[in-house]
């Protein structure tokens, strides 16, 4: 299955190794690597999780870290890697945003 991580999900990630990497040296490189683990088995994986919002839900292995996608046309669309520490409320508004893209 092909996997495309859309651009704010890019911008997501990029933001979550900045975080980490402001907290100890290495560490924002050891985040990017385990998301991508996690997002690489969707490879095998994709579907089976819980859905929210329209969007299925990947928790990250490692991190406090969501991954929220949708499936069409035998491809898989990452739109989404947000930490689960935020709002509820702030986490619902974002990705009702990013369903019209």
């Amino acid at each position: 299955m092909k996997i495309k991580i859309l651009d704010e999900a890019e911008n997501d990630i990029a933001n979550g190794i900045i975080f980490y990497e402001k907290q100890s040296p290495g560490l924002g490189n050891y985040f990017l690597d385990s998301i991508f683990s996690d997002i690489e088995s969707l490879r095998l994986y994709a579907g089976i999780h819980f859905k929210i919002n329209g969007y299925h839900r990947l928790l990250s292995k490692r991190f406090p870290f969501a991954i929220y996608y949708k499936i069409k046309n035998q491809s898989v669309y990452i739109y989404a890697v947000f930490d689960c520490r935020r709002n509820p409320t702030w986490l619902d508004k974002q990705l009702s945003n990013r369903r019209e893209h």
